[in-house]
């Protein structure tokens, strides 16, 4: 409520009302803010729409780095040093590979060059570790490019201590470890001889090889 409070001024009688003050709140100092805003920014001249609309930029797809190194660890210690089976590898130096129910005639055409090779890997001079993780690679990423027919270049073993293919041996028991290698025989002398094997993969995608495996003509 306002008080009244009289004074006396010579000979007028002043009547001076006064009224307390109420306290601001916050909506009302938000208000005096905006009322402030719209003041200093009453004369700004809007830019003109363009029509531009900014799209977010798009997150790169994360990489599976650890899926990738976990199943590149797979590959090298799927082909393992143990000794191949001697009943899968034909005696003697030209070394030769047929999948337990597959047809010989099979191994026959390999050798006779009757699918032409679609690529090759050369591990001539290399590391036993370095050609291993290499061919492991190398057999997968021919397998799930749909390759038939590979080459593998492994040397004859002349720089070898005593001589010896090592790395010729190594491959031959490598080879018959991956389940895809449905045959392997030695090249033919235009194709590197004793230095390199013709490998034949399973078709990718088809568990159900044929006995008698023709390429279509």
């Amino acid at each position: 409520m306002p008080n009244d409070i009289s004074t006396n001024s010579g000979t007028k009688s002043v009547v001076v009302r006064s009224q307390m003050s109420k306290p601001s709140t916050k909506a009302d100092r938000a208000k005096e803010e905006a009322e402030v805003f719209r003041q200093a920014v009453k004369d700004a001249i809007p830019l003109p729409d363009k029509g531009r609309v900014l799209h977010p930029t798009p997150r790169p797809a994360p990489i599976p780095a650890q899926r990738m190194a976990d199943d590149r660890k797979v590959l090298e210690d799927s082909l393992s040093d143990a000794p191949a089976l001697e009943a899968d590898l034909e005696s003697g130096d030209a070394l030769a590979f047929l999948r337990q129910g597959m047809s010989p005639q099979i191994l026959r055409k390999l050798r006779s060059g009757v699918w032409a090779v679609q690529d090759q890997l050369d591990l001539h001079g290399l590391r036993t570790d370095e050609a291993r993780e290499l061919l492991a690679d190398f057999l997968s990423a021919a397998h799930r490019r749909g390759l038939r027919c590979v080459r593998v270049i492994h040397g004859k073993g002349w720089g070898s201590k005593n001589r010896q293919p090592v790395l010729k041996r190594k491959v031959a028991g490598w080879l018959a470890q991956r389940a895809p290698v449905l045959a392997y025989c030695e090249a033919r002398p235009n194709d590197g001889g004793g230095g390199a094997v013709m490998v034949l993969l399973q078709a990718s995608g088809d568990r159900r090889e044929a006995r008698d495996d023709t390429p279509d003509e």
